[in-house]
Formats: C-alpha cells, structure tokens, sequence
C-alpha cells in the first residue's frame, strides 16, 4: 500500500498451533510494513516450538513462563511495540488482517485515537451461536450504560490505537477483562473512539473457541470494576 504508515501488530496465543502461522503469514501479507510481536502465553500444543523455529525480521515473539490471560500478554507486547500505531490481531483466524485498512483509517486521517472493529456493523460474518452473540451484545450494552458510550461491539478482538495514547494508560487486567477494562479508561480519559465494520469468521467449541459463560459473568463484574472501584 503506498505510503501506508508503519504499525505494531500485537498477537497474544495460546494452544493455537494449527493457526498460528497462517496468521502471521496474513497479517505480513496485510499491505502495511508490521512489526509483529507474538506473545505465547505459555501455550502446551506445540505453539512456542514453532514460533521458536519461525524466522522473519519483522516478526518478534516473546513468552511468558507460566499461563496469564490475553490481558497480560498485550500488556507485554504493547510495551514492545515502537510504530505510532498498534493493532491488537486474534491468532485463531476470526479476524481477518485484511480489514486493517479500514481500522486504520480514521487513525491515519487523525479523527481517532481508538477504533475498534465491530463484527456487528454489517460486514460480512459467518452465522453461528446466538447464544454467544446475544451475550456479547448484552456485555456492550452494560458498557455503554456505565461509560455513556455508543458501541456495537465492546469485546471485539481487532481493536487498534494511536501508541502515545495506548502508552498514558495504566493497565492491569490479566485475561479476557481487557476488554471491558480498555474500554472504560479510554472512555474516562475522553479518548475520540470509532467504530468500522469488520469481517468475522468465528469459530465453534468443537474448533476450538475459549471464550465461555464464565468468562462473560467476569465480564460484568469487571466493566462494574473498570467504572466505579479502580
């Protein structure tokens, strides 16, 4: 892409050999110059043997000794990244790195410091689980109630930043209350967020999907947390 800018690419994985690859493949393939930073998250599928045999100067993977949650590997690849802007990419396949452009734009053009991919804005989606999508609805609407936001998709995996804004927040959250923990401070800090819809290729459990009703009761405590306790 000509004069396309240079971003950070962070990839927290955990137990996805079988994807892993074709990710970054994807994401190299993306039509940006990417400096990706793969975190294993102490993955025990054979993950970390690949990465430690796979050789691209742009690529840099990093692990963590012991399993911590997806919010602790970001943190560690955010603090790794050095573009102007940072783009959170899933290693399972859902989110598909050819949708950057459109996530860039209203960065690039200076309208945005965050933006998040919406799987709810009409792009095309694989149709699949109501029950998981009626819950990730139901997360975004208690988001948007606590911090008077207007989002369609609060958990969304493809989120993107401008890194001097990313870098001004103190994060803590280990696992999956990155999202509704990102999401209430770039709100507290009245950061300009946009939303763009995004293609979406989900996945069942049988193929391997993590996320789960527990992990959705977390939720709500931690958008409640993210608001009034931290």
């Amino acid at each position: 892409m000509p004069d396309a800018p240079a971003i950070s690419v962070v990839i927290p994985v955990y137990n996805e050999a079988a994807t892993i690859g074709d990710v970054i493949r994807r994401v190299l393939d993306c039509g940006y110059h990417a400096e990706i930073l793969v975190v294993d998250d102490a993955s025990t599928d054979g993950t970390r043997e690949f990465l430690e045999k796979f050789e691209h100067p742009q690529v840099h993977c990093y692990y963590h000794a012991a399993n911590r949650g997806k919010g602790a590997a970001l943190r560690l690849g955010f603090a790794a990244a050095k573009n102007e802007f940072v783009i959170v990419q899933d290693a399972d396949l859902e989110y598909d790195p050819r949708d950057f452009r459109q996530v860039m734009e209203p960065l690039v053009d200076g309208r945005a410091d965050m933006v998040y991919g919406s799987r709810f804005l009409g792009g095309p989606h694989r149709v699949l689980l109501f029950w998981h999508y009626l819950g990730n609805r139901f997360l975004t609407l208690i988001s948007n109630l606590l911090n008077n936001l207007n989002l369609t998709d609060m958990e969304t995996g493809m989120k993107a930043f401008r890194r001097e804004k990313l870098s001004q927040l103190k994060l803590s959250a280990d696992r999956f209350t990155f999202e509704p923990e990102i999401t209430a401070k770039a709100a507290r800090a009245r950061w300009r967020i946009y939303e763009v819809p995004i293609s979406y290729s989900g996945r069942t459990y049988e193929e391997g999907k993590k996320i789960g009703w527990r992990d959705a009761v977390t939720a709500i405590a931690a958008i409640a947390y993210y608001r009034f306790l931290d």
